[in-house]
C-alpha cells in the first residue's frame, strides 16, 4: 500500500501564527490556491480511498484537492492535530512572553514539551500510529493488491508519524524537511510475512535520502 500524507493549506490563524491544535480555522485565499494546485499536481493518481482530520481547515482542503475525485472523504477525529487547551487560540509570541520555557520546548525540545490540558509530542505521536496502523491492516486485510490510500491531515501529526518511520528520536520532530502548507510526503507499505513495513518515498514534495 502506499499511503500519501497531505498537510492542509494555510490558515487565518497559520498568516496571525495563532495556535491552531484542535481548535478551528479556514483556509486563506492562498490556502485554497495551495489544495486547488496539489490537486492538479496529484490528479494523475487515484486514491482507493480518502480519509481527513476532522477539522475544518482540513475538509476544506480535501474538498479543494479532490474536487474532481469521485472517491468518498472519510472524515477521522483521530487525525486531527495536537491538542494545545490552553494554549488554542494564543499567538506564539505572547505564549513565548508568558510561559518562555514551554514555548521554547514546543519549538526547540519538543520531547520536553508538557502543558497542563494538553497532549504531549509522545501522546500526538502514538495517536498517529495507531490511527495509520488501522487504515494500513483495514487495507491490507481487503485486498491483495497494491493499494494508494490519501490522509489529509496536519504538520505535527505528519511529523510525528514521519518521524516514527524514519527512526528519529523526539527531540529531532521539528528538523528539516519543513512540512509547508499543502505538503505531500509518501509512505510505502512492504509485506514481511505477516507484518507491514513502512518506508518514506517522498518527504513534503521532496523525494526521500535516509542519511
Amino acid at each position: 500500500m502506499e499511503l500519501h500524507l497531505i498537510r492542509h493549506g494555510e490558515t487565518n490563524w497559520n498568516k496571525e501564527r495563532r495556535v491552531q491544535g484542535q481548535s478551528e480555522s479556514h483556509l486563506t485565499d492562498l490556502g485554497i490556491q495551495q489544495a486547488k494546485e496539489l490537486g492538479q499536481r496529484i490528479g494523475h493518481l487515484e486514491f482507493d480511498k480518502i480519509y481527513c482530520s476532522s477539522s475544518l481547515r482540513t475538509r476544506q482542503t480535501a474538498e479543494h484537492a479532490f474536487s474532481a475525485s469521485i472517491t468518498e472523504i472519510n472524515y477521522l477525529d483521530e487525525l486531527r492535530e495536537i491538542f494545545l487547551g490552553p494554549w488554542e487560540g494564543h499567538l506564539y509570541e505572547d505564549l513565548a512572553q508568558r510561559e518562555p520555557e514551554s514555548h521554547r520546548h514546543f519549538w526547540e525540545q519538543p520531547h520536553l514539551f508538557q502543558v497542563n490540558g494538553a497532549e504531549s509530542f509522545f501522546e500526538l505521536q502514538q495517536r498517529a500510529i495507531d490511527a495509520v496502523a488501522k487504515i494500513e491492516a483495514t487495507h491490507r486485510a481487503n485486498s491483495t493488491s497494491a493499494r494508494k490510500v490519501a490522509i489529509v491531515s496536519h504538520g505535527a501529526l505528519i511529523k510525528s508519524y514521519l518521524c516514527h518511520v524514519e527512526g528519529r528520536s523526539m527531540n529531532q520532530l521539528w528538523e528539516p524537511p519543513r512540512m509547508h502548507n499543502c505538503a505531500h510526503s509518501i509512505v510505502a507499505f512492504s509485506a514481511d510475512n505477516d507484518t507491514s513495513i513502512p518506508n518514506i518515498l517522498q518527504y513534503a514534495d521532496q523525494p526521500f535520502i535516509k542519511d
